[in-house]
């Protein structure tokens, strides 16, 4: 069994950005800069926003972090987004999900100038990604991409199983692996909640990507020897062993899985760190794109 290591990955890839940013920046090009906009003070994103001003510093990036009330109201918020839309000097930017219920995450994400969605939310760049136009690939598919690219995994005529149907993994996910592309050619089954004979479903993957949200639902009954499996989920479980009350665990239930896995991501530790590495990577191609124009 090989564990497909997400942080041994990621800071590989800040790696490879950074000398890259050195190089654009010696032939007399602008630092790249990523902004992002946080509303409210929801924990996991004020952790997770912390970790990509971090890794802009890591790589030699510039970024802006504008922190707004939980109770911002909707229009400041696309004034914000407005005065960014046309800021020069801002190559990429973000709106951090999920956003206080009186705003319409939909509207806020449709503001987004297409050029500058380095996340790759805005219908524009979903719509490039379905077609196989360049575009800038969301941050949690296009890591996953890289893990299997880099760790030679092979996707060509394979079966693989995406257990859900979100915009933001499940969705593209079967898209891009379904494509003419180096990590795609695979026959794609996508399940969800509404799926019949689940099981016998998984049983036939060679490949599954489990973005559910359950916890430890994937057993090693439901898997065939020598598959890949990509974890994305995560969540915390209470546990009193633990310092701080609780451990992290994804949608499969690790040990007994990974028993019959050739290659398995861990949580945490798999695809978590590929998304900012990832977000990276769309910011500096968001930048050398405006270089050449």
């Amino acid at each position: 069994m090989i564990l497909l290591d997400g942080r041994k990955t990621s800071a590989d890839i800040k790696e490879e950005i950074a000398l890259e940013v050195r190089e654009f920046k010696n032939n007399g090009n602008k630092t790249p800069h990523l902004a992002a906009i946080i509303v409210g003070n929801n924990g996991a994103s004020i952790t997770y926003v912390n970790a990509k001003v971090k890794a802009c510093e890591r790589v030699g990036f510039e970024s802006t972090l504008i922190r707004l009330s939980e109770k911002t109201t909707e229009e400041d918020l696309l004034n914000e987004i407005a005065i960014l839309n046309v800021d020069n000097d801002v190559d990429g930017f973000i709106v951090q999900l999920p956003l206080p219920k009186h705003i319409d995450e939909q509207k806020i994400l449709m503001a987004i100038n297409p050029d500058k969605d380095v996340d790759g939310f805005h219908p524009t760049n979903v719509g490039k990604m379905a077609l196989n136009i360049p575009t800038f690939i969301s941050a949690t598919p296009f890591g996953i991409l890289e893990l299997l690219d880099r760790y030679n995994v092979e996707t060509s005529g394979k079966h693989v199983v995406v257990l859900g149907r979100s915009h933001i993994v499940g969705s593209p996910m079967s898209i891009l692996l379904s494509q003419k592309r180096k990590v795609g050619n695979a026959t794609v089954t996508m399940c969800h909640s509404r799926t019949k004979n689940l099981k016998e479903i998984t049983l036939q993957a060679d490949i599954i990507i489990a973005a559910i949200g359950i916890p430890e639902f994937i057993k090693a009954d439901m898997v065939k020897e020598h598959v890949t499996v990509i974890d994305v989920g995560i969540t915390r479980v209470a546990d009193s062993s633990k310092k701080n009350g609780f451990r992290l665990v994804g949608d499969v239930a690790f040990d007994e899985v990974a028993k019959k896995a050739d290659f398995i991501t861990p949580v945490p530790g798999g695809v978590g760190p590929m998304t900012i590495a990832m977000l990276l990577k769309n910011t500096l191609l968001a930048c050398k794109r405006k270089s050449q124009n």
